[in-house]
């Protein structure tokens, strides 16, 4: 389970990521982005109406916590993502595991540009 501190819930911060952040994208999975203030990762996560009733889209939100949750330890401090979910699937472990790998290249490319 993602722990509360590693949530993502202001609404002023899913706007700003998904305006200005990195976007990452995938069969079934858009991933925003960007370095933030706090001193751990966040991740927050919308599930359109697309997906499912809220029962399925809830069930989708919690699977996707799951597999993030093994991957925070390789995310960089400061780091914010945004997950919106395009389609459902019963299984995104493999997709969560490419887009996280994408993000880490994303962002560590960008900290290079700023550092020069």
């Amino acid at each position: 389970m993602l722990p509360k501190s590693n949530r993502l819930r202001a609404g002023a911060d899913f706007n700003r990521i998904t305006k200005s952040g990195v976007r990452i994208n995938s069969q079934n999975l858009v991933i925003y982005a960007a370095t933030g203030v706090g001193d751990q990762p966040q991740i927050g996560f919308i599930v359109n109406r697309s997906v499912g009733g809220s029962v399925t889209r809830h069930l989708v939100t919690r699977k996707l916590r799951h597999n993030f949750a093994s991957h925070l330890s390789s995310l960089p401090n400061k780091t914010m993502l945004v997950v919106r979910v395009l389609k459902q699937q019963n299984d995104y472990t493999t997709e969560v595991a490419a887009a996280i790998e994408k993000v880490i290249v994303k962002l560590g490319a960008i900290n290079q540009k700023a550092n020069l």
